[in-house]
């Protein structure tokens, strides 16, 4: 897409979304003009209507190569890359009620919209949302990749991730007291993956995660605790989700197949996933783990396959401990394995990462260094290599 063409997109967008945000016959003073945690805010005297405006650049340096094998032969790569890794505007806000919110992500970089999104939150306990969105299913893909602990995603997320789909979720908190205290989300999508807008047969994907806040209160979706809870924070969440399309893997692209998997048809691929998940903040301590389940039938070729995975991270900020530490830099490290196969355990790839955050406006302007050692065993042959990041994210 040129630039010319990029230019009206956007032109077009603020014109939809400011008409929604701030209607003309419901708008009798100037909105106030000010700066907040999502960027620039513009608000209605009545705060009937509000609309928040965010960029965010996100600067990568990487050396052998940036993205995580999925061959033998990825690990030769010896090149030095040093760009734009992502580029975003983010427009979010409520109209006529602060209960009835929008929500629109665009990727610059490949001109492409995230998200669309709008919700209906009046009451805790159940709230409606419709549009495009990227599915709340697992904690480390729902964390924006602005507010991560690390410099990017697991290899985990290529295989398990559902990504961004079109569809409609019920979702609340049961806010019970102590360990009486739930979130649920219950979600129905296309299930072919960003920007389809139909199905490719008749089936829908159904998607369900239920997280119990043990300790009396949500934890947030966001990586490292600088918040610095002083009590415990906990949760444990378990998900599902059962497909029928003709993708084995989504992304932000949208649909496609993983490693070894032919080019589906409409309604080729049954898949079946699910997962178990925990997550903590405590004292400038956080924790998250994964544990990843998928069983992909082939319902042309008559095959089935199982594979799995797990991640574990776990950060702190050592100033808490030591107060010659400086106090805006966290330490971080993660393990994490695949197995593609579960009727071949001799083929399996694993991450072993680690990494230093130095927050200088919390996760809107940060500096991550991050060294990593990938392994990738197949039943005939193995490989490993080390690769180090280097990435500025900021939001204005």
């Amino acid at each position: 897409m040129n630039k010319r063409s990029l230019k009206n997109i956007l032109i077009v967008t603020f014109f939809i979304v400011g008409k929604l945000a701030f209607p003309q016959d419901s708008i009798t003073t100037a909105p106030l003009v000010s700066y907040g945690k999502k960027g620039f805010e513009l608000t209605s005297s009545d705060n009937n209507y509000l609309m928040q405006i965010e960029f965010r650049g996100q600067f990568r340096f990487a050396y052998p190569y940036d993205s995580d094998p999925v061959t033998l032969e990825d690990f030769d790569s010896d090149n030095v890359s040093l760009y734009l890794n992502r580029a975003r505007m983010k427009v979010g806000g409520h109209s006529f009620k602060p209960w009835l919110k929008y929500y629109l992500e665009y990727e610059l970089m490949s001109s492409n919209l995230l998200d669309f999104r709008l919700m209906i939150e009046k009451y805790k306990f159940l709230n409606i949302k419709v549009g495009q969105w990227k599915v709340q299913y697992n904690r480390e893909r729902i964390i924006s990749s602005g507010k991560q602990q690390s410099v990017e995603r697991s290899i985990l997320t290529r295989p398990f991730t559902i990504d961004r789909q079109q569809g409609i979720s019920l979702y609340g908190h049961l806010d019970g007291r102590g360990a009486a205290n739930f979130n649920y989300w219950v979600s129905v999508f296309m299930g072919t993956g960003r920007g389809a807008e139909v199905n490719d047969d008749r089936h829908l994907m159904w998607m369900t995660r239920w997280q119990w806040n043990f300790m009396g209160k949500p934890l947030e979706f966001t990586g490292s605790d600088l918040k610095y809870h002083n009590r415990l924070t906990a949760v444990v969440a378990l998900a599902a989700v059962t497909n029928k399309s003709a993708f084995t893997r989504f992304s932000q692209s949208g649909g496609g197949e993983l490693q070894g998997f032919p080019e589906g048809k409409p309604g080729q691929y049954r898949v079946n996933q699910w997962l178990i998940e925990t997550a903590a903040k405590y004292r400038g301590f956080s924790w998250q783990q994964e544990f990843h389940w998928k069983q992909i039938n082939d319902e042309i070729n008559k095959h089935t396959s199982t594979m799995t995975g797990n991640l574990v991270q776990a950060g702190y900020f050592p100033y808490h401990l030591w107060s010659k530490f400086p106090e805006t830099m966290e330490l971080y490290a993660r393990q994490a394995f695949y197995i593609p196969d579960m009727s071949k355990t001799d083929q399996v790839g694993q991450e072993y990462s680690i990494g230093a955050n130095y927050f200088i406006n919390g996760h809107r302007n940060k500096l991550t260094l991050e060294y990593s050692w990938l392994q990738y065993k197949s039943p005939n042959d193995e490989n490993e290599g080390g690769r180090i990041r280097l990435q500025w994210d900021i939001s204005l």
